[in-house]
């Protein structure tokens, strides 16, 4: 489920991109933007893009960590502490 959540905003995100891209080569074409300008629009677009990813990602990690803590699932540390106290 949650891969599929994934891959649905992907693929939403490239849809969009995608359209974004055509429309802005329309007012290229059509004289309306200067070509220099169609490129500073897609770069601040895309840089603005990575920006989100880093914090959805920043919020996905946080989000799974309250989730884990609250169902009380043993975590990666907490096995290899547990492995050492059983030494």
């Amino acid at each position: 489920m949650f891969k599929d959540f994934l891959y649905t905003g992907i693929g939403a995100a490239m849809v969009l991109k995608e359209k974004v891209e055509a429309e802005v080569k329309k007012l290229e074409e059509q004289g309306k933007l200067k070509t220099t300008d169609a490129k500073s629009f897609l770069n601040s677009i895309e840089v603005k893009g990575k920006e989100e990813e880093v914090k959805f990602k920043e919020q996905l990690k946080s989000t799974l960590k309250e989730v884990i803590d609250e169902l009380g699932l043993a975590t990666k540390a907490d096995l290899e502490k547990l492995k050492e106290d059983l030494k």
